[in-house]
């Protein structure tokens, strides 16, 4: 097991001061954090936070923007489509829930672009409730400690909920708790170097007392991004977020060189609403151009 005051302790000595975590922090800004870090690093996420916060502070305010608005304020971040999710949530938290985020796991699950993770994180780190927050690195945090391995296997979501559960403490600390265990496995338990010298699970960490045997589940699948259609895709967006109003088609033309491959990124973009083709053939982001 994983003594919860030890993990405390030290999540309440080296936490990092992170914007969301602020006390002030409003559900609406915890849930803006935690649609933005979906895949993406801290460092990358939080200057575009502040930025969003200060513009929309509330979700009616970012409901009342337009799409291209958004989009383009979503800037790299990767994954666009995860801002036109978060504004057609907004719309719904503003129209069905007086602009406040919900508390409930269910009505925020129904939220759009809300899953289990992002409606349990909310939960506990907005609301304080204790649910089990489970993402990578808790996973490995609690392969290593409680089970013994050299890092989790595939991802079960009743395993894996039902293993956070079992060590999540009582309210009111069990958010922390969580957030602590996250704060672990991202600093030091880490996947490919972890600290093991500065870790305060040392003395009870299943895997320290094997003897750290090496992970030997299936092989994680490396995400490459050099080539893919997620770049294709970032730099034709590019292209319409360096310009204001719609541009002609030379121009996106231009940021790839494989015709094929771009033809195909542009039509993509095209179906899932980040970009939109005008009356006269030019090309803008959603709303832009009207």
């Amino acid at each position: 097991m994983i003594a919860a005051d030890t993990l405390l302790d030290w999540f309440d000595r080296t936490a990092r001061d992170l914007p969301w975590r602020h006390p002030e922090c409003t559900a609406w800004g915890v849930l803006v954090s935690e649609i933005m870090l979906q895949q993406t690093p801290v460092a990358r996420v939080e200057p575009v936070w502040h930025e969003w916060m200060t513009r929309w502070p509330v979700p009616s305010a970012l409901a009342a923007a337009s799409q291209g608005q958004v989009v383009r304020a979503w800037g790299r971040l990767g994954y666009p489509r995860r801002a036109l999710r978060l504004h057609e949530a907004a719309g719904v938290i503003a129209k069905e829930h007086d602009d406040v985020v919900p508390s409930d796991l269910d009505t925020l699950q129904a939220l759009p672009g809300v899953g289990t993770y992002t409606a349990r994180a909310v939960a506990a780190f907005a609301y304080g409730r204790r649910c089990p927050v489970v993402d990578t690195n808790v996973r490995r945090v609690v392969a290593r400690a409680v089970h013994g391995a050299g890092d989790a296997g595939p991802p079960s979501t009743v395993r894996d909920l039902a293993d956070a559960e079992a060590l999540l403490p009582a309210e009111p600390v069990a958010a922390r708790f969580s957030a602590a265990l996250m704060e672990l496995g991202a600093l030091v338990c880490t996947a490919r170097a972890p600290r093991c010298a500065d870790c305060p699970l040392i003395d009870t960490c299943a895997w320290q007392h094997a003897g750290r045997p090496p992970y030997t589940g299936p092989a994680k699948a490396v995400q490459r991004f050099a080539g893919t259609d997620r770049q294709v895709r970032g730099r034709l967006l590019d292209v319409l977020r360096g310009t204001e109003g719609p541009v002609e088609r030379p121009l996106l033309d231009a940021a790839w060189p494989n015709q094929g491959q771009r033809d195909r990124c542009l039509d993509s973009l095209l179906v899932d609403g980040l970009v939109e083709q005008t009356d006269d053939g030019r090309f803008a982001l959603p709303g832009e151009w009207r």
